[in-house]
């Protein structure tokens, strides 16, 4: 038997398949393909202390190999989510985590202490990356400043697992790493989606509604790979790899590149089972290479 479990920081996960936000809902939409006990976490929608009601449409557009969108975080707000989703996924047996975002740090900082004080919830996932909102999101994690200020004022008040979810769109993706780990968080994740934009040269209009939007899918995963390699030399907190990963072998390379875990985002859109489908790849190739602890493979990369 291959030993799966992944220990980062005070969160254990079963196996170091996640689902990222934005993609899998609250994980209640994905029960008819995936057993969500098969899965080391999920990360629910982002979350922001108001309701939002996103950017107008369209906000999606396909693109060779990937996607677009700015959807702009819609959502109903953290009291809508603790009295109504809360109760409905507290009890998958599976780490269920928030993803967290704000147009301002007090935004920020009260959204995470409601989201502490739920027992079932035991990691945020804080988004300082989105490139789709016109307040917050990726203004705070683009500079080194930005991201040591929001993650300093949430550590203060969040007291489980903080995960810090990082932006391709910068210099030098390890030096914004490193600020998030001085400030205090757990773990980074990374990458959010990269700035893009797509053209109707028919109408010589913009296809989505806000010009640019954040670019995901299989085409963004070896810039994703290359800074989750550079990020994971960098610091010593675990590395959360996602960006592209559509299959057990993508999987395995971020592994191999540092990542302690990953998570699976667009895909999900193409293969609603995808993430148990890797999942079980991961074991049959360490069995396939005799690897008896998945955590054997975590930097593993022979340069």
């Amino acid at each position: 038997m291959v030993n799966t479990e992944i220990k980062l920081k005070g969160l254990t996960l079963k196996n170091p398949v996640m689902t990222a936000s934005g993609t899998f809902g609250y994980g209640e939409e994905y029960t008819d393909f995936v057993d969500l006990a098969d899965l080391g976490g999920i990360v629910v929608k982002g979350t922001t202390l108001n309701h939002r009601e996103g950017n107008p449409y369209p906000r999606m557009a396909e693109t060779p190999k990937g996607m677009l969108n700015c959807v702009g975080l819609q959502n109903k707000g953290v009291d809508y989510f603790i009295e109504t989703i809360y109760p409905r996924i507290k009890d998958f047996d599976t780490n269920v985590i928030v993803n967290v975002s704000g147009s301002n740090i007090d935004d920020y900082v009260v959204a995470a202490a409601k989201i502490d004080a739920l027992e079932k919830i035991p990691a945020i996932e804080l988004n300082v990356s989105c490139p789709n909102v016109k307040q917050g999101g990726m203004a705070f994690g683009v500079t080194c400043s930005g991201i040591e200020q929001v993650v300093k004022a949430v550590r203060d008040a969040y007291h489980k697992h903080l995960i810090v979810k990082l932006s391709p769109n910068v210099t030098n993706i390890a030096e914004i790493a490193k600020a998030a780990e001085a400030a205090g968080a757990d773990s980074v994740s990374l990458i959010n989606t990269i700035l893009g934009m797509a053209i109707d040269a028919e109408t010589r209009r913009p296809v989505l509604s806000m010009v640019t939007g954040g670019l995901s899918g299989a085409c963004v995963k070896p810039v994703a790979l290359r800074m989750v390699w550079q990020v994971a030399k960098a610091v010593k907190i675990p590395v959360i790899g996602l960006g592209g990963i559509s299959s057990a072998t993508d999987a395995i390379e971020f592994l191999l590149a540092g990542a302690s875990a990953i998570e699976i985002g667009t895909a999900n859109f193409i293969d609603p089972a995808i993430s148990a489908k890797i999942a079980k790849g991961i074991v049959e190739y360490c069995e396939r290479h005799q690897v008896n602890d998945v955590n054997e493979l975590i930097g593993g990369l022979i340069v």
